[in-house]
């Protein structure tokens, strides 16, 4: 097994800093951000970029019928479960250059790392792309991790549509036409450990003065879609005694549920982030209403009793107009396994960082991996807590503090027997 700590020595700060300005060329923004949404043109160049570097480092490419990406460092033992790293490269609209992006780039430093210094470990090492971890363009997100660990057929997946109407299914089949070298494996294998690097999206670290954050787990998140339905009418001649007016209606079921899912430590993290209107005329009374619900908290129990209030609501202030809630997303909290929460610790310990246990308040697909493998993540700050927003940002120090435990962590699991 390598010396402790000659891996960490080898990640190159500016690199990794300058891959990451260089990805968000693909999908910039004019204010700074990045928007690169899942199975894009935009992504597909950023893929396209990733796979020039994977191939410069050497390293194996592949995909699977999900469209994920796999880059692999074979090991002396090729035969045994590879260990996994990584996150996603899709983004928000109006996202940031280091979301999702910082997993994939510092798993691809640390294989950088390993090869300067020599080093083939045991086991195979892997860095991994997930398709549409953030469900921005096809909803619910983290389609590629879900097919990948079973939460999710793939039947199920291929035919969610965006708001245009394109299905994954079609921008599937124009991701594999873009690289027709690649090969195809079958979706899923075993995996004997991940780990995913990200940015925190939160304020803690940074106000902890810490530069590297143990996960210790993922908050509960549920999600549904609400379709309210009247009846179009004209806004100048329709009194409102007769209106089946769908958006008043949807407002105030939102301000129900405002009023309704709120706690005294402010915990609870309720969010309609998305409405639709049809006929969206000026004039009309409208006919259709659609929004969405994100639902989150650390405590299962909690979640589920104020999750269990949203249909009620619903029902209870749709007026003349009819309803139908549909449940998306049901992920109960998740605490990590304890020795991968250790591995982490220690190794921050032993490169003279001062690691900062805290939960992830966003969803991460290492929620997927966790069901099928011994999982865990590695938090590095970002600025006052901004994260899917053109603002976001980070220091070079502290996504390189970030890779430097990476490296020592997938060193000492890739060695495992």
């Amino acid at each position: 097994m390598t010396s402790f700590g000659r891996v960490a020595a080898r990640i190159d700060e500016a690199r990794l800093w300058d891959r990451h300005e260089a990805l968000a060329r693909a999908g910039a923004t004019a204010r700074g951000g990045v928007d690169r949404q899942a199975l894009s043109d935009e992504e597909i160049a950023a893929k396209r970029i990733l796979l020039g570097w994977a191939g410069a480092a050497g390293l194996e490419a592949a995909t699977d019928p999900i469209g994920n990406f796999f880059l692999r460092l074979p090991g002396r033992e090729p035969a045994l479960p590879p260990v996994l790293t990584g996150s996603h490269i899709d983004s928000q609209p109006t996202g940031g250059k280091y979301d999702g992006v910082y997993g994939v780039l510092a798993g691809l430093e640390v294989v950088e790392a390993m090869r300067a210094e020599g080093i083939r470990p045991r086991r195979t090492v892997e860095i991994v792309a997930w398709t549409n971890e953030e469900g921005s363009r096809f909803a619910p997100g983290m389609m590629g991790s879900e097919a990948f660990a079973g939460v999710r057929p793939l039947d199920a997946i291929l035919p969610v549509a965006d708001a245009a109407g394109v299905r994954v299914e079609a921008e599937l089949a124009r991701l594999f036409a873009a690289f027709p070298e690649m090969a195809v494996r079958p979706l899923g294998f075993p995996v004997a450990a991940y780990v995913e690097a990200h940015i925190e999206q939160g304020p803690e670290l940074e106000a902890a003065g810490r530069q590297v954050g143990v996960v210790t787990g993922i908050q509960g998140k549920k999600t549904w879609k609400v379709a309210v339905h009247g009846e179009e009418a004209h806004a100048g001649t329709t009194p409102r005694r007769r209106r089946k007016d769908a958006l008043a209606a949807a407002a105030a079921m939102i301000a129900a549920m405002h009023g309704a899912i709120v706690d005294a430590d402010d915990v609870v993290r309720f969010t309609v982030g998305r409405i639709a209107v049809e006929p969206n005329a000026p004039s009309v009374v409208p006919a259709t209403a659609v929004f969405s619900i994100d639902l989150r908290h650390p405590d299962g129990a909690t979640l589920d009793r104020f999750g269990a209030t949203v249909e009620r609501l619903c029902a209870d202030h749709a007026g003349p107009c009819t309803v139908a809630v549909t449940p998306l997303v049901d992920a109960a909290p998740l605490i990590f396994p304890a020795a991968m929460q250790e591995i982490v610790r220690t190794t921050a310990e032993r490169l003279g960082l001062s690691p900062m246990a805290l939960p992830s308040a966003a969803g991460h697909d290492a929620r997927n991996l966790h069901i099928i493998c011994p999982s865990g993540m590695i938090f590095v700050p970002c600025a006052g807590g901004i994260s899917h927003n053109e603002a976001e940002a980070t220091l070079p120090a502290d996504l390189a503090a970030g890779a430097r435990v990476l490296a020592e962590v997938l060193v000492q699991l890739a060695e495992r027997a």
